[in-house]
């Protein structure tokens, strides 16, 4: 029934295929693009793909491949001030749900990739060179590729999503910072040399940063992931999740960000801060989501088609 709600979108005419948007979807490969003019539209887009607070409480852990194309500007110009505490809320954690799954989808698809190489006696050229170059993005400095394969099974593996919904939460404020709908960063991760917006009170004695920019929201969740999965800072995170999985336990949000201490100054208030985000908000069942068997949409607002 769900996926009839998706084709009967396509027959209203509400959504038109489109091949443009691999930064939005992570290069999905069947895509259509739903216009967007307000978040009714969205909700009403979640009802009738039944992704909806019946559903969840029901049980229901399928998410539709819904995508953001952008942090909608007016989102947090005055929309999230005029609508209640709770809706804001469900429309933030179900806009950003599809965005972490799609990030660890591609995660555990290179973990897949490597396992299967790992178990190889050789590697060819081209196989050399793609985990060369992972190790390159996952800060593996290991010369020998069988040593950066088994370094890498440590760190290329997947995030609870509750953790990274209650993270982007509290770093963007619920989507509505600056950052956020200027350049897409939900996690106000900082760089001093890529594309960025310099921050307003910028800190003194730490160089000429920016937070990074990004050009669609996914991409800002990725490179979360991937700060997770490869800074030192993180360590601790790494070894318990490599604990579970070889203890064939569930590695979840409230257990991964007792280790996220160093993550922010505030130090344990900051884990406290996760730990509350996750409970109030009954974040606890996406780490069991998954996606729903359909293709993708990619949400663009209306006035976006319009942008230089």
């Amino acid at each position: 029934m769900r996926l009839i709600a998706a084709v009967m979108l396509l027959l209203l005419g509400m959504a038109t295929q489109a091949e443009e948007y691999p930064e939005a979807t992570g290069g999905e490969q069947k895509v259509s693009v739903v216009i967007i003019d307000d978040y009714h539209a969205v909700l009403d887009l979640f009802e009738q793909l039944h992704y909806t607070d019946e559903s969840w409480i029901a049980g229901d852990r399928r998410v539709p491949r819904l995508y953001l194309s952008t942090v909608p500007e007016q989102w947090g110009k005055g929309v999230s001030h005029e609508i209640s505490v709770t809706l804001k809320k469900k429309l933030f954690f179900r806009a950003v749900g599809p965005l972490v799954l799609r990030s660890n989808e591609l995660i555990l698809k290179d973990r897949q990739r490597l396992q299967a190489l790992a178990e190889q006696e050789a590697l060819s050229a081209e196989e050399d060179a793609w985990v060369r170059e992972l190790a390159g993005q996952y800060r593996v400095d290991e010369d020998a590729v069988t040593e950066q394969m088994a370094l890498l099974l440590h760190r290329v593996d997947a995030i609870p999503p509750s953790l990274i919904l209650a993270q982007a939460a509290e770093e963007s404020g619920w989507g509505t910072s600056r950052f956020a709908f200027a350049g897409n960063a939900l996690f106000g991760q900082w760089t001093w040399g890529g594309k960025g917006i310099t921050p307003e009170g910028q800190r003194s004695g730490m160089g000429d940063y920016k937070i990074a920019a990004f050009d669609a929201p996914l991409q800002s969740v990725q490179a979360h992931a991937l700060n997770l999965n490869s800074h030192p800072a993180y360590a601790s995170f790494r070894e318990l999740r490599a604990m579970q999985r070889d203890r064939d336990e569930a590695f979840i949000g409230l257990q991964a960000a007792t280790t996220l201490d160093k993550y922010s100054e505030r130090g344990q208030d900051y884990v406290k801060s996760l730990h509350a985000i996750i409970k109030y908000n009954k974040l606890q069942g996406t780490d069991k989501a998954l996606f729903e068997d359909m293709h993708a949409l990619v949400l663009v607002p209306a006035d976006q088609l319009n942008a230089p």
